[in-house]
């Protein structure tokens, strides 16, 4: 491709970096000149970092350079990495799916077509077994029924229940039919999958709304977690999408499908500063397993690797 981004060049984000701000022994002694800022701000974009997120980073790297405080490519990397980390950081456990008392905790997943959202309930399902949860899916993806029967055939393999209604009918009312099963058969956990929208489509938006509604007249406090599913290789149109969902519904955390290499990462960074909400867990893979909690320290350490192909760390 030829669009320009990190993923069609060689050399690590960091690489490109260290090119900028170690350009000779004595460059950090003498300082970041405005090219250089104009150069690194320019990595930092095509790496999806997003404008308030370069602006925040270099910003913080030319007043410690100007301070003396950046010496040497180990001053410069630290200081960076730890200032990426700051920036990612959004909650103290990210893994923790929330727990209600009394009754199901109901956790609902959200986001746009093509996400890898139904993957991504089976995954978080996963998870919450391995905890010792108890789980019932339900198939509130009512639009599609190809959407219907892939969550069915991931309850198969996960060996839970799972409550699905008629294609075209009204998923509402299946995440209202599921809170009853789950309640009758002693499940803890109900992890609602809904329809990939548009975030232009108004319409369902506002069916979005509604399941939202309904959970929570049939359950005090539901959804106890709603949960954002971005695409991490499509940049700043996640952060677009990320802000009209947050319209509609109280999103309490993100998941970020699709990193796979490290060229990609930038767009957490900018998802984490532009939209304020925690990231709760990254897709790194197909695998029912491939879902981490987020690690913010481990994360930056990853984007500023020095090989570009390194496999995401959460």
């Amino acid at each position: 491709m030829a669009n320009g981004r990190l993923t069609d060049r060689k050399d690590s984000l960091w690489t490109r970096i260290k090119r900028i701000a170690m350009t000779d022994v004595g460059a950090l002694m003498r300082g970041l000149n405005a090219d250089d800022l104009e150069r690194m701000e320019r990595v930092l974009i095509e790496a999806d970092f997003g404008v308030p997120a370069t602006v925040e980073l270099t910003q913080a790297l030319e007043d410690e350079v100007r301070r003396g405080k950046l010496k040497t490519e180990a001053d410069l990397r630290g200081a960076l990495e730890s200032r990426l980390a700051a920036l990612l950081n959004g909650r103290a456990e990210p893994g923790a799916i929330a727990r209600a008392a009394p009754g199901p905790t109901v956790v609902l997943m959200v986001g746009v077509n093509g996400t890898g959202k139904t993957t991504t309930t089976a995954k978080l399902a996963r998870r919450l077994q391995q905890e010792g949860r108890r789980v019932l899916l339900a198939a509130a993806d009512t639009y599609r029924a190809g959407a219907i029967s892939q969550l069915q055939v991931w309850a198969e393999r996960l060996g839970v229940a799972c409550v699905a209604g008629a294609p075209g009918g009204d998923p509402a009312s299946v995440a209202f039919n599921a809170i009853d099963a789950a309640t009758s058969r002693g499940m803890d956990t109900i992890i609602v999958d809904t329809a990939g929208r548009l975030h232009t489509q108004e319409g369902l938006m506002d069916e979005l709304r509604k399941i939202a509604r309904v959970t929570g007249r049939r359950l005090p406090g539901a959804p106890h977690e709603t949960l954002l599913v971005l695409d991490g290789t499509v940049g700043q149109n996640a952060v677009q999408q990320g802000k009209l969902f947050a319209q509609a519904v109280s999103p309490t955390g993100l998941i970020i499908t699709k990193l796979d290499g490290s060229a990609r990462g930038g767009a957490v960074a900018a998802l984490r500063r532009e939209l304020d909400l925690p990231i709760r867990f990254l897709g790194v893979g197909e695998g029912l397993d491939d879902l981490q909690p987020f690690d913010p320290r481990r994360f930056a350490a990853h984007l500023l690797a020095e090989s570009p192909e390194a496999a995401p760390s959460a």
